[in-house]
């Protein structure tokens, strides 16, 4: 099964004309699922619906997001900030769509002009049609199938943006798997927190699984881990292994970060040019 998710600027029935409505919070999922060669093919797009009220659903699906759809209903400051939010996120293939309010216009050449100034130079527009619109996000799928295959090949991590109890169940933790592949049994350890835990059991899907891989949103229950282990942000991997007796050591996948050294690349329609003092 490979999973493309897809970060989504845009209107509710845009959507849904693409794909089937499923979890419905802060950030709404959408899904489609297709069978190529016998093997699923799923486009699972992520769409921030109380943006622009909050800031933090519409960061959570660019985090998860491989690829974008941006809708364009309006020049204003919220499309420039999506705009700059989806390039300083390296998103750097997606479908753009134009649909302006009944009896409406928007310069095409103009929105064609601001996302070239964003950097989404890659970009794709194209007619607000839901099946032709998957149908290029499953293009973007196969032209990036083999980034996802060694995505779910790679050390595990996995992003938390929900936790709760569960009665019967216990802690639970939902978020999608940015990289790698989780098992029921794993052994886990939580960050900040630097705690650890197992894995209980798996839901993706709403479905009992053994086994999640990179781009599923996923559902963990927890064992050993308590409520004050998560926090919305928090980041689950394997735990490091240092076994002297085999000789294997195997440090986190994730390191602290204390301190980040970078070179600030003007835009083209900066106005103010940043200085130290």
């Amino acid at each position: 099964m490979t999973v493309l998710n897809v970060a989504m600027f845009g209107s509710e029935d845009l959507a849904k004309s693409i794909a089937k409505a499923t979890d419905q919070r802060d950030v709404h999922t959408y899904v489609h699922k297709e069978y190529h060669d016998g093997e699923a093919k799923i486009i699972s797009i992520i769409r921030p619906a109380r943006y622009p009220e909050r800031l933090r659903p519409l960061l959570n699906a660019i985090s998860a997001g491989r690829v974008g759809v941006i809708e364009v209903n309006s020049v204003d400051a919220i499309l420039g900030e999506v705009l700059v939010a989806f390039a300083s996120s390296s998103i750097d293939s997606g479908l753009a769509i134009i649909n302006p309010p009944n009896g409406e216009w928007i310069d095409e050449e103009i929105i064609k002009k601001m996302f070239h100034q964003a950097g989404l130079t890659k970009w794709k527009f194209v007619s607000n049609e839901g099946v032709e619109i998957r149908n290029q996000l499953y293009q973007m799928m196969e032209d990036i199938e083999q980034v996802l295959i060694d995505s779910a090949a790679s050390e595990l991590v996995v992003s938390i943006d929900q936790y709760f109890n569960v009665k019967g169940i216990g802690l639970v933790a939902i978020g999608y798997v940015q990289s790698g592949t989780i098992n029921v049994h794993d052994e886990l350890y939580i960050l900040p927190a630097k705690v650890g835990g197992n894995t209980k059991s798996l839901q993706v899907m709403d479905d009992d699984v053994k086994q999640a891989k990179s781009g599923d949103r996923v559902g963990i229950a927890i064992r050993g881990a308590k409520d004050d282990s998560l926090n919305n942000g928090s980041i689950i991997v394997k735990p490091a292994v240092d076994d002297k007796k085999t000789n294997t050591h195997i440090p986190l996948s994730v390191i602290e970060h204390k301190f980040s050294e970078l070179t600030i690349t003007p835009s083209q329609f900066q106005k103010r040019v940043l200085a130290e003092g």
